[in-house]
Parts: C-alpha cells; structure tokens; sequence
C-alpha cells in the first residue's frame, strides 16, 4: 500500500470523511496483520524473509496439454520435468561423466525402484555404487532445491530422512573440515542397509522439485486407458491447475447426471476400446448395456461400430470385438435420441440442425438434409419410430436410469470431479501467459463474440467466468433447482455447441461420420479464432481484453494438435499464440507425426519440448530411453528471472509494502505492539 496512515490537513469536509473511512479501513486491516505479526520485530523479520524470496530464481513452470489418457506418457513427463532433470544432470556433470553414464543417473532418478533392481543384478561392487550414486544425488539436488527457501525444501523431504538429507544438501564434500562428517554420513547410510530407500527418496525430492507448478491445459480424458490413473496422480500433487478441456467437461456433465454426456462417454470409450476407465477406474457397469445391446442388435454386424484399435495394443478376441461393435451402435442412438431430446428441451442453444433422426427414411435407405437426399451406410434402427424418433423405448429407458445410477454411485468418479473443480477453472493468467484449452468465441472482425447463457449475453472474460460458474452450479446442492438443471444440460453444450469456447465449430458430425456416405456432410467448420488466430492483432486484442500485461505475453492453448510431420509449427501470431496439443495420445501419432509437446518456463527463458512416442516405462529403464525429441527456445530472457519479476512476487511485494505500514503504524504508536510471553 502506497499511502500512509497519517490524516492530511483536508481542504473539502467531504474529502475529509472519506480520508477518514479510508483511516479507518487501514487501521482495522493493520489490526488483523498484528495478529499475526504482533511486534515490529516479528514484522521486520518476515519483511527480510519476503526480500530474500524475491530475489530467488524464478521457479519452474511446466505446461502440459490434452493427455487423453495416456498415463504412461504423462507419468514419464513428470518424472523427467521434460528434460528439465536431464538439462540439470548435463550441466553439472557434463565435464566429468560419459553420455551413458549421464543417461544411467537420469534414468535412475525417473524410476528409482526398478533402476535399482537392473543395477543390481549387473553390478559387482554395491557399496561402491552407492557412495558415488550418493554423492551425484545430492548435487543434483542441491541444485535443483537453490531455487527454493529451506522452508519450502523442507516441507518437500520425507519425514523419515528429512533431517539427514538437510545436513547432507547445506554442508559441501569440499570443505575440508567438513569433509569426514559429509563422508561419514554417506558411510552409515550403506553400512546400515538404507542406501536403497534412501536413494529413492532423493530422486523423488528431485523429481518434485524439478517443476514449481504444473499446468494442465485440458482434456485428460478419453482415448488412452489411464484417465483415472493421471487423476490419481494429480490429485495427489501439491502445485498444479487445469483449465477445462471439452472431455473433461464430457466427463463433469456424466458425473453431474447428464445422461446425454453420459451416453457421448461410453460411445467414446467404446470406440476406443477403452473399458479399463470405466470398468477399472471407476467400476462403472457395463452388462446392461452388453445384455441390451445383444438383445436387440444381435444379428446386426454393425459394421463401421468396431473399436479403433491402435498398432501395438492389445486386441481383444474377435466375440469381444462383436460385441464391443454392438454396444458401440447401441449406445449412440441412445445419445442421438437423448440429444434430440436436449434440443427440444433448450431451443435458445439453437441446435435444431443436429435432430437428425427424424429425417432418416429406412424404406428408400436415405436421409433428407436441407432438401437433398444422401444414402445411408446402416439403415437397421429397430428402437426408431417414425412417430417418436426421439422417444427411448422401455428398454432403453431402462438401461439409461441403470448407467446413470452406475455413474452416480461411483465415489472415485465424484471425488476425482471434485478435484477437478476445486484446482480447474475455464482460464487462467500466469506470469503474463493467458491459458485456455480451445477457443475464445469471435466475430468475423476478430472482436469478441457477444455468446448467450441462461438468458444474458456475455463475452470474453466474463463470459469464461460465467461459464465456470455455471459448471459448478451442476454440483452445488443449494443452487435453486430450475438453474441447476440447466447447469446440468449446459455441460452437453459445452461439448459441441456452436458458440462453446470448449468446441467452437458449426457442428459435431458424429451422426453424420457413422451413417451418411457422403464425405462431404462430415464437415465441420471451424469459428473464426481458428481462422484469425494467426494475426498478432487478433491475439494482442483478446490478451487486452483479459487484463493480461507484460513486455513478453502469450495465449497458450492445446485442443487442436499441431502437425507436425506436414510442417505446422506450435507457434503463430509471431510467437505470441503457443499451441501446444502435439498428440499425447496413440490416436494421434500417425496425424501428428510425433508425441505430443510440452512448455517449460524457466528463469532463463522458455521451452518448447517436442517428444517421442513413448514405448513403456520398462524400456525406458532397460535402455536408459526418453521421450524428448527436439527442443525449440521460444524466449531467451537478457537475464535470470527472478521470483520478483512473476505474479506470486507482485503478490509478496504487496505483503511487504502492508507489513512496512504496520511497522510505521507500530512506531508511531496508531496499533499497538505485544510482546508475547515465552
């Protein structure tokens, strides 16, 4: 706070009130500070505290994009900060220790435990490699815990070696006087049996050290098998936050009750041959829709419903495709007739072009769009009738309440929700980086779309922002109940409305893709951030409009993979826009042509990481292989960023500037000091 306690001399009675109501406010505030710090000496400590944290290195941030369950990937990624721990190990031992050996201490900071086994069984002298993996340890921590208080590093140790493992990092081998109690140390730790556990324990200190805040830019969820397992680890995580993805929300909206988003859920898995979520993760049941779907598709091949199965996984048997297929088709008439049935719920979502089902003819093996006819690849729909397309017949209501229930009772589900919404939100701001997971709705000229919800327009900021309330309305029990059912039906728009800043295309043409020939009624065009996305004034405009300053800003968005074999480049709008959904997931690879990229915003500059496929983690300690492929600098900062220089040290300047008015209100007498008693 830049203004003093002391009352001028008012010249205007009314100026002179309110001088007085602001006197009032500071000193009410400076009285609740002085609970905490209840003496000018507490206050002076904790102002030379927050000093010397603003002049530490600027922590690491690492940006992540559209994991679509693959957990592995994302697993490894952590582990090895994207080449944040390897650039680290190179730097300090890149003089004294060949490639391999470089490798081999990487990799055993990864994946500890397993490295630990294959060394064992390949090395002579054990006493020996732990003393030398020991020492390396502990420089590559000391290294990587330099950007952190004590406090903070402290806080990060295990309970059990906390203590040693602090002698160890604050005293150094090079001391001379030191040097037989730092040796002596590292004796007792082999000689005692605890090398194994306690060089597991440095690694993962390492490990989480090496990233200072995670940032998940949507769309966990979804093709790859491990949703549930990235979840169990992020919810486990201390610093990261998310920015809903249209999967993600996908998810929310099943959890939430909507049974259109619930139906769009297990055609998805179903197509991607991913039961282990569902089953596994979230024990959601799947035998009535298995029982249901042979009932009444069983002599139906459903051809074109057969799951995509990537080169390399794990077919299934040729009974369990059949039957995979039929639950496939099943499922999606369901989701088309509860589709229908949100339209005509919801006219002012506008979304009428997407209630097909009624202009299918089966007899002529047709459909009628905008008054021309297009053949149809299927035309068995036993639970269609010409009266009531988009009525569920008894059966299928039946099944519907049933998977409902199965989703509604699934506590891991609930709870991984609600980590979802108590660390995501539709955007975020950090350190002048804007991140969002897809789009911002625009108009032709590039300024903001004015987008309706539940009645009022809003766009931009606002707009984000009430979404993100809207989302949590669907969980929140005292919400009046009319406006929680539309939250509820809101997460189906979110999915593939026109104006969603989740979708943003003129349609989703999943009907279409499954049952319509014709290629060209596939089509879904793209809004116009995607087409105006490249021009720096389009992107300079929408980082205006969000508040967002600084000499080096960025929108950083992930949803659309970049193409990387065919040349396109993650970053546009003269390097203001990063996209950076290069592909984690299988699907993917073959568009992409490679897998995946990560950003990483370190206090020398920031990273664009480009990786490989990633086989397993087995390989990955067998071989000493990684995932990194190129590395391309997006910005070389002139000199080391400082915690001062980023959001939290804006946010410690403020507190240093209210814990120097409480030492001026202290001194001259305005809050009165406590000298607590020991």
């Amino acid at each position: 706070m830049d203004r003093r306690i002391d009352l001028p001399v008012a010249v205007d009675i009314n100026d002179a009130r309110k001088e007085d109501r602001e006197r009032e406010t500071d000193l009410r505030i400076l009285s609740l500070l002085s609970q905490t710090f209840p003496n000018v000496q507490a206050a002076s400590t904790e102002i030379i505290n927050l000093e010397a944290i603003q002049n530490l290195p600027k922590g690491t941030e690492h940006f992540v994009a559209d994991l679509h369950g693959e957990n592995e990937a994302f697993s490894h990624i952590l582990r090895n900060a994207s080449g944040n721990i390897r650039r680290k190990v190179t730097e300090i031992f890149g003089t004294s220790l060949r490639e391999q050996d470089i490798r081999n201490l990487c990799t055993l900071i990864y994946y500890p435990e397993s490295k630990l086994e294959y060394t064992k069984a390949d090395e002579d002298n054990m006493d020996d490699f732990y003393s030398v993996t020991l020492h390396q340890l502990i420089l590559v921590l000391q290294s990587v815990s330099s950007k952190y208080t004590r406090s903070r590093v402290r806080k990060a140790l295990p309970k059990e070696y906390a203590y040693i493992i602090e002698e160890l990092l604050h005293e150094s081998p090079t001391d001379y006087d030191k040097d037989a109690y730092f040796r002596r140390i590292i004796e007792t730790i082999i000689s005692t049996g605890q090398a194994d556990n306690f060089i597991i324990a440095l690694c993962n200190v390492i490990q989480r050290l090496s990233i200072d805040q995670l940032h998940i830019l949507g769309d966990i969820f979804d093709r790859g098998p491990g949703a549930h397992l990235i979840m169990d680890t992020l919810c486990a995580y201390e610093r990261f936050d998310i920015q809903w993805g249209n999967h993600d929300a996908l998810w929310m909206g099943a959890a939430a009750g909507n049974d259109a988003c619930i139906a769009n859920v297990l055609r998805l898995s179903l197509r991607y041959g991913n039961m282990a979520t569902l089953e596994d993760g979230y024990g959601i049941n799947l035998v009535p829709l298995a029982t249901f779907a042979l009932e009444t598709y069983g002599d139906d091949p459903c051809e074109g419903f057969g799951p995509h199965i990537m080169d390399g996984e794990h077919a299934p048997d040729e009974k369990s495709l059949q039957l995979w297929a039929k639950m496939h088709k099943a499922i999606s008439i369901i989701q088309f007739k509860l589709e229908g049935q949100t339209i005509d719920r919801r006219p002012e979502w506008k979304m009428e072009d997407r209630r097909l089902l009624h202009l299918i003819d089966k007899e002529k093996g047709v459909i009628n769009l905008n008054g021309k006819e297009y053949e149809l690849k299927d035309t068995n729909f036993p639970t269609v009738s010409a009266e009531s397309p988009y009525e569920l017949t008894p059966e299928e209501a039946s099944l519907v309440e049933k998977l409902h229930h199965s989703f509604m009772v699934s506590d891991k589900l609930n709870r991984h929700v609600q980590c979802l919404l108590s660390h995501g939100c539709m955007y975020a701001i950090y350190n002048s980086n804007l991140l969002f997971h897809a789009s911002m709705p625009l108009n032709e000229d590039g300024s903001l779309k004015e987008v309706e919800l539940n009645g009022t327009g809003y766009k931009g900021r606002e707009l984000m922002h009430r979404i993100g309330m809207m989302m949590r309305a669907a969980f929140n029990d005292d919400t009046d109940p009319e406006l929680r059912k539309f939250a509820i039906d809101y997460y189906w728009y979110l999915w593939c409305g026109k104006d969603s800043p989740l979708f943003d295309k003129s349609k989703m043409a999943t009907f279409e893709r499954y049952f319509i020939k014709d290629i060209s009624t596939h089509t879904e065009e793209k809004g116009n951030y995607y087409k105006l996305r490249n021009d720096e004034k389009i992107i300079d405009g929408i980082l205006d409009a969000f508040g967002v300053e600084g000499e080096h800003r960025h929108i950083i968005n992930g949803h659309v993979p970049v193409r990387a074999a065919k040349g396109e480049s993650p970053m546009r709008a003269n390097g203001k826009l990063l996209v950076i959904d290069g592909g984690f997931s299988k699907a993917y690879h073959s568009t992409t042509g490679i897998a995946g990229y990560t950003l990483v915003y370190h206090s020398r500059g920031l990273e664009l990481v480009q990786h490989e496929p990633f086989e397993s983690a087995e390989k990955a300690v067998k071989e000493g292989t990684d995932i990194l492929g190129s590395k391309q600098i997006v910005e070389l900062s002139a000199k080391r960023l400082r915690v001062r220089d980023t959001d939290k040290g804006h946010e410690l300047q403020g507190q240093i500037d209210e814990l120097k008015d409480l030492l001026h209100a202290f001194r001259h007498g305005l809050v009165k000091e406590r000298h607590l008693s020991r």
